[in-house]
């Protein structure tokens, strides 16, 4: 005799795309800053529920697609700030441009979930190919157009207990192991296929052990040291102008800035001093004397190192040509300038994608194409220890950050991160960009120092624990101690390799049962 799981019936497919864009808005609520990392499972499970009772592929791929529409628009709607409020673009034009970057963005859970739906219910299969799908289009997300990885469902954990995965396996393998666990939850609620008598029960007790296990093994490497502690701690100063982005770069407000933030350099000497993305906005040879001259003499009277944001520029006959978007570290009696280039830029904010002038010119706002940063970053020299400095949205590809430690001479033992997020006003993105942070931290093993404009600038330490913040839309200066910590995580030696080798070792063998059962 055979008894069945609860009989799969297909959900009118407008009831179902409404059910996963649901769970889309739920997953953009596990983020910061509510950070309910068990959310984000639950929405995840729920989408693994629908796509395993769709009718095909095609109608699981509007799950996928649905299920992002939704994630993305109500989690990045802040892009809307800067276009419209500060880039003066109308607000149809601007709400338009949000909802057809969501669009594009859900292709990629979209495509995943058309994957999974490929394999056959049967098995185990199935489950491993919807992690395996999850880790590879996450991937493809932060990669394809430069990349855009915001919002990754791996974030969404950091502090969870899979976050202890990140040093070995980053945020895409935390994303895949978090699609894992969120189909072995939907199977242990929803089982779809048929079963003899009692292996329901079995199965289901059987997925709600991997689960455990998952989040089990997830806490035990999270008591694992990858990494040492590095000399004595550094002390710290990390500058919060609250500069709004509409007198930025008009030139009361330029004025204003430059001296503010030298009377913020000067007001007390620490080991590292750091400025916002662009505090000082003009080129570093335009910053006059009566404000470059009192920061250099602090510096050199108390040993101060200091790093500066500013425009990079190569003056010719004809102007200032090859603009970069930099920082310059100032170290005590040394009249050279550590300086770092910013490599990955922002589309449309710092250089115009081919074909997109046009839109562009809609935004009254000073945007620009800068040149990428080429040379490989060695670390700014403070005290005994190196800092690895990068600037805003770079701190999105973490990636880009193990690799740079790894091909250092003296791999950094503390990052640091220098941003200005006012062109968002006072929003969620703040909260996200620092969760963002946080898993940097976890995947490297090494604190982070966060300088920013407007929020949030905090310490953050080697286990990803904000130990000091600033109160966003403030003007402060966060001072604290931070601990060096030396040693690379298998995330940095290995970088996203092993994490894309076993979503795709689980995606294939998902796909081969496809055929073998064919």
């Amino acid at each position: 005799m055979t008894v069945h799981a609860p009989e799969r019936r297909s959900w009118p497919a407008w009831r179902a795309r409404a059910l996963a864009g649901l769970a889309g808005i739920a997953q953009t609520l596990a983020f910061a800053p509510r950070d309910f990392w068990w959310l984000q499972l639950l929405a995840m499970a729920a989408l693994f529920a629908l796509v395993e009772r769709s009718a095909s592929r095609r109608q699981a791929l509007w799950l996928g697609g649905s299920f992002g529409v939704m994630s993305f628009v109500c989690g990045i709607w802040w892009l809307y700030i800067s276009m419209h409020t500060y880039g003066g673009m109308p607000g149809v034009m601007a709400g338009a441009a949000v909802v057809l970057f969501s669009v594009y963005l859900a292709l990629y859970p979209a495509l995943a979930a058309f994957a999974t739906r490929a394999v056959p219910a049967a098995g185990p299969w199935r489950a491993f190919a919807f992690a395996g799908a999850w880790t590879i289009a996450e991937w493809l997300r932060g990669t394809v157009f430069t990349g855009f990885p915001w919002l990754s469902p791996g974030y969404a954990h950091v502090d969870g207990p899979l976050a202890g995965f990140a040093p070995l396996l980053g945020v895409y393998g935390v994303t895949g192991l978090a699609a894992l666990a969120a189909a072995w939850l939907a199977r242990a609620v929803v089982p779809v296929v048929p079963v003899v008598p009692g292996a329901l029960a079995a199965r289901r007790l059987a997925a709600v052990a991997g689960v455990l296990a998952l989040m089990g093994v997830g806490a035990g490497l999270a008591r694992h040291a990858w990494t040492a502690p590095s000399g004595k701690p550094l002390s710290v100063r990390l500058l919060q102008g609250n500069v709004p982005q509409d007198m930025k770069f008009e030139r009361a407000g330029i004025d204003h800035a430059m001296a503010m933030y030298r009377d913020m350099i000067v007001a007390a000497p620490a080991d590292l001093v750091i400025t916002p993305e662009t505090a000082f906005p003009v080129l570093l040879q335009g910053i006059p004397p009566e404000i470059a001259t009192p920061i250099r003499e602090f510096a050199d009277r108390t040993g101060s190192h200091v790093v500066l944001g500013a425009v990079g520029a190569t003056l010719t006959d004809r102007g200032p040509t090859d603009l970069t978007n930099s920082l310059f570290g100032v170290t005590p009696r040394d009249q050279t300038l550590y300086r770092y280039d910013k490599h990955h830029l922002v589309p449309f904010g710092e250089f115009v994608p081919w074909g997109f002038r046009w839109f562009v010119d809609m935004m009254h706002i000073p945007l620009g194409d800068f040149l990428r940063g080429t040379a490989t970053p060695s670390g700014f020299p403070v005290r005994d220890q190196r800092v690895a400095l990068d600037i805003c949205y770079e701190d999105l590809f973490g990636e880009e950050i193990a690799q740079a430690l790894r091909n250092m001479p003296e791999p950094a033992t503390v990052l640091a991160n220098s941003t200005n997020l006012a062109w968002f006003g006072d929003t969620i993105a703040l909260d996200q960009h620092l969760q963002i942070a946080r898993m940097r931290t976890l995947e490297t093993g090494r604190p982070m120092l966060r300088a920013t404009n407007t929020g949030a600038t905090a310490i953050i330490d080697a286990h990803g624990n904000v130990q000091g913040r600033l109160p966003a839309m403030t003007v402060g200066a966060l001072a604290g101690n931070v601990q060096p910590y030396g040693g690379l995580t298998p995330y940095v030696r290995f970088g996203n390799v092993p994490a894309l080798a076993l979503a795709l070792v689980a995606l294939g063998l998902g796909l081969a049962m496809t055929r073998r059962s064919r």
